[in-house]
């Protein structure tokens, strides 16, 4: 079965390449790479570790200064703990799931979430700049983010393959060149004013 192109019209994607699934859920979207899970586990493995270490430091040095409380924050603090290791361990196949993007004529179309659902619909004529950026962690797996700047703010696309992110953010700066160039070309010249004496 063929896999379609993130770029509607425009299949400048090889639609060979294994790693890209088809849409589900909506017709021509696309899903992100598996590998994104992994890098997902990997931040949140990081940050539960500083969390972690935040509370022994609490637990260890704290008893005196909160006295009557201390039983009581260290409860509080274990649940908190509690919660955030499930969420860590759910998430990521959560957000795998629910992500996923189109990129039209003249729209970018993410869809995403968790807890909270996101549907970003960012105009093309409204893009001002496209990057592409990698943190150490998608380096190593060979992924890669492409933030769309508008004026109104930042929307991403994000744990691309590398090669493909580049593939999408110079599609986006094709598709932001051609509609200026319509633009100039459609655009009526201004009527020539009198003739200076």
């Amino acid at each position: 079965m063929p896999i379609p192109s993130p770029f509607q019209g425009h299949p400048t994607v090889d639609e060979r390449e294994p790693v890209h699934e088809t849409s589900a859920g909506g017709e021509g979207y696309r899903r992100l790479n598996r590998k994104c899970m992994v890098s997902m586990y990997i931040g949140h493995a990081i940050s539960y570790a500083i969390l972690l270490a935040g509370y022994l430091l609490l637990k260890t040095f704290s008893q005196e200064f909160l006295g009557q409380y201390y039983d009581l924050v260290q409860y509080a603090a274990l649940a908190v703990l509690a919660v955030v290791l499930v969420y860590i361990v759910a998430a990521p196949p959560v957000y795998y799931a629910r992500y996923r993007y189109q990129i039209t004529e003249d729209k970018v179309d993410v869809r995403c979430g968790v807890l909270v659902i996101r549907h970003i619909l960012v105009p093309i004529e409204r893009v001002h700049q496209v990057e592409v950026s990698r943190g150490p962690i998608n380096t190593l797996l060979g992924l890669a983010d492409v933030t769309i700047t508008t004026a109104g703010g930042d929307a991403t696309i994000e744990y691309l393959e590398i090669e493909e992110a580049e593939k999408v953010a110079d599609h986006l700066n094709n598709l932001i060149g051609r509609m200026l160039q319509d633009r100039i070309t459609t655009t009526p010249a201004p009527d020539a004013g009198p003739a200076d004496e």
